[in-house]
């Protein structure tokens, strides 16, 4: 099993995003995210290295370190990508 950690700027992210959303994304976070994060899609470009997790409108971008799960954004599909 992995382990989560949040980059700095991520507690930025998450101050705009309504509660209720919120919660839903940490629940997302603990049940799929944490358990099989190889399964989900690697970013190509400038994001290379990176993967996507989709929770409704939002997108949380992660990267895979050893045994940690390293959350570097969690924003609306149209700011994430910025």
């Amino acid at each position: 099993m992995f382990e989560i950690a949040f980059k700095k700027s991520v507690f930025n992210d998450l101050k705009r995003i309504h509660k209720a959303v919120l919660n839903r994304i940490f629940n997302k976070l603990e049940n799929d995210l944490l358990k099989r994060p190889e399964d989900f899609p690697e970013l190509k470009g400038k994001f290379a290295g990176l993967r996507k997790y989709r929770v409704g409108d939002y997108r949380i971008i992660y990267a895979i370190l050893g045994q940690q799960v390293l959350v570097t954004r969690v924003s609306h599909r149209k700011e994430a990508y910025d």
